[in-house]
């Protein structure tokens, strides 16, 4: 991201420094599953919704390294939930360090971006990330109940995707968008790019699931199946499949059964449920790009429309 090279620099820096703990623990794990990298999608939308839109100040860089670390809090809890092994092409922090020790860092990361956003000293950019917190916690509930439960319908996953996932990515669209002091209007603008954008990320990293490569996506393909989860490829075959193939996904979701596998992978691949998912994300990034329409053009507007063309183009 050449236009906001030295943002993401400084967001670093933040994150280095506000990591620091007296509990060594904290510090041991906060800094392994930070330094795991990742792509740092949230805050990159917080950087460049913010210069998009003029933003001269320095508050942009405490607000991408909170919600960077309110992801991180949520992908500690979720590693835990869905007793994953690998992340990022690492060890996850419960494998490595326990699941105990994993769900109170997580909980020192979110209290940590707590005390970050209060000191921003704006009661609007509290309530849009006290909001963001609460939904994605939300959407965590709603996915645990639709975990082994093959009855899931393409609206019920979507009501889990855009809570638990397309939330923190409008959140952070938002926060640039308001300390740039854009209007009321810009930001829903913004929101509606995040969201959407969101959207099509999820539903590519479902796609990804069953056609990408470990190495690549950094987790184990054919996780979502071990744990129960209908995604909508799944959701797809079951309405568009063989009765066979229905069978065949319905036990595997109800049994978390990954020994299947390979059978699962092909009746997905035949069935065209990864091009319907596949084309549900292009949809969802097409909305994230056309709401990016009242923005001033740019170097940051165009990063942003690159961006929601590599939501839909990527193979991790």
């Amino acid at each position: 991201m050449q236009p906001i090279s030295a943002d993401l620099s400084a967001v670093d820096a933040v994150i280095r420094q506000k990591l620091h703990s007296e509990v060594a623990l904290v510090n041991q794990i906060a800094d392994y599953i930070i330094s795991a990298g990742g792509k740092r999608i949230r805050p990159v939308l917080v950087l460049l919704m913010a210069n998009a839109y003029g933003y001269q100040g320095t508050a942009h860089h405490q607000l991408a390294a909170v919600v960077e670390f309110i992801h991180t809090a949520t992908l500690l809890h979720d590693d835990v939930v869905d007793e994953s092994s690998l992340r990022r092409g690492r060890q996850t922090a419960n494998a490595l360090f326990g699941n105990a020790a994993s769900v109170l860092v997580g909980d020192f990361l979110y209290s940590r971006a707590f005390q970050m956003m209060v000191s921003v000293g704006d009661s609007r950019v509290m309530q849009i990330l006290a909001d963001a917190t609460n939904v994605i916690a939300e959407g965590e509930v709603l996915q645990l109940l639709n975990m082994h439960d093959p009855d899931v319908s393409e609206e019920r996953y979507t009501q889990v995707i855009r809570s638990k996932t397309a939330k923190l990515f409008e959140a952070a669209a938002q926060l640039g968008a308001l300390i740039a002091g854009a209007s009321n209007d810009q930001i829903e603008a913004a929101a509606e790019y995040g969201r959407s954008l969101g959207t099509a990320f999820q539903l590519i990293d479902d796609v990804l699931d069953y056609s990408g490569q470990a190495e690549d996506i950094g987790k184990n393909v054919g996780d979502d199946l071990r744990e129960g989860k209908a995604t909508l490829p799944l959701i797809y075959l079951m309405e568009h499949g063989t009765p066979e193939q229905r069978e065949l996904v319905r036990g595997c979701i109800e049994n978390g059964d990954e020994q299947h596998f390979d059978a699962v992978l092909s009746a997905v691949t035949t069935s065209g449920a990864l091009g319907y998912t596949t084309r549900k994300a292009e949809d969802a990034a097409a909305v994230a790009a056309a709401s990016l329409a009242a923005l001033p053009d740019n170097a940051f507007k165009d990063a942003l429309l690159q961006l929601s063309a590599f939501a839909v183009h990527r193979n991790h």
